[in-house]
């Protein structure tokens, strides 16, 4: 019983190497684990130098951004500043622009204003052209010539306050049209007639006044004894009656003159004239009559024309003026 087995000492020697094999076992394990530990260590490192060359280079990157947004700043501020010029000249162009169109609207307006102006000088001096052809020339047609020009000046200006001015022309134009000749050539006229009667006036009281039988004693003293009447008329020879008609032409062409030149007071002084030269010369008729009697309407009748629209658009014409250039 007391005999060991042979499979005794098996056990026991391996029993004896199991704390070898585990020694081993720690010894591989520890070199295992510093093997292990080395590696990581290494590779700690390596990524550490990794990590450090990538954040130098994550550096420079910065550095070179930095360096990038400084310059973007300053072309930024460059372009602000460009800008900030630009706007200016922008703005000193807008003004410019705007003072420009000011100034060719003054210029526009002082042009519009120049135009009127000489086609409202032109316009007075037609319509002064024209009151003097109507008022010393007695020419009814150059005024009406002058006053047409007038007209056609005016309607080339387009201000409304010159419509008053217009319609005051077209009027005093009509009441020019019915004046026909005018008073002064009616006159003329009415002196030629008066000339033509002159000549055709009895120069014999007999040959006026006789009746168509005379008596007996009268046909037979006729060529001896020639009777007149003693009134207003005086005895005169032939040499004084030529004398006398004479007188009496110059006066008819002095009162001729007197009515061209608008004279009033020579006009009338050579009709009385005339008219007296009349009942000397010529012995009492009714052609006598009716001669002295249309030498003295003449003397009554006006030698200006009477109208109340004439010269209005003149006058109109200066109180607009005056108007307009009054402060």
């Amino acid at each position: 019983m007391n005999e060991v087995s042979p499979a005794a000492p098996r056990r026991v020697r391996w029993r004896a190497l199991i704390p070898a094999l585990l020694v081993l076992v720690l010894i591989a394990g520890g070199w295992f684990g510093w093997r292990t530990w080395q590696q990581r260590q290494q590779q700690a490192q390596l990524r550490a130098q990794e990590d450090a060359r990538q954040i130098d280079a994550l550096g420079q990157r910065m550095d070179t951004l930095r360096g990038d947004l400084r310059a973007q700043g300053r072309l930024l501020q460059d372009a602000a500043a460009s800008n900030r010029v630009l706007r200016d000249e922008v703005l000193g162009l807008g003004q410019r622009n705007a003072l420009l169109e000011e100034t060719v609207a003054r210029l526009d307006a002082k042009s519009r204003q120049g135009h009127q102006a000489l086609r409202l000088d032109e316009a007075e001096l037609a319509l002064v052209l024209g009151a003097q052809r109507l008022h010393v020339a007695g020419d009814l047609e150059g005024a009406r010539s002058a006053y047409t020009l007038a007209a056609g000046m005016l309607e080339g200006l387009d201000d409304p306050a010159l419509l008053n001015l217009r319609q005051t022309l077209t009027a005093e134009r009509a009441a020019l049209d019915t004046l026909g000749p005018g008073p002064r050539a009616a006159l003329m006229q009415q002196l030629q007639a008066v000339d033509a009667k002159i000549a055709r006036l009895p120069r014999e009281v007999a040959a006026a006044n006789a009746p168509a039988h005379q008596p007996l004693w009268q046909r037979l003293l006729s060529p001896l004894l020639e009777i007149r009447p003693a009134g207003s008329q005086a005895l005169i020879g032939d040499a004084q009656r030529r004398e006398g008609q004479d007188a009496l032409q110059l006066e008819l062409t002095l009162a001729r003159a007197a009515l061209e030149r608008s004279d009033v007071d020579g006009f009338h002084t050579a009709l009385n004239r005339s008219a007296q030269w009349l009942t000397r010369l010529w012995p009492d008729s009714p052609a006598l009559r009716e001669v002295v009697a249309e030498l003295e309407s003449m003397r009554q009748a006006p030698l200006q024309p009477q109208s109340p629209l004439l010269d209005s658009t003149l006058r109109q014409l200066r109180a607009l003026r005056d108007g307009k250039d009054a402060p």
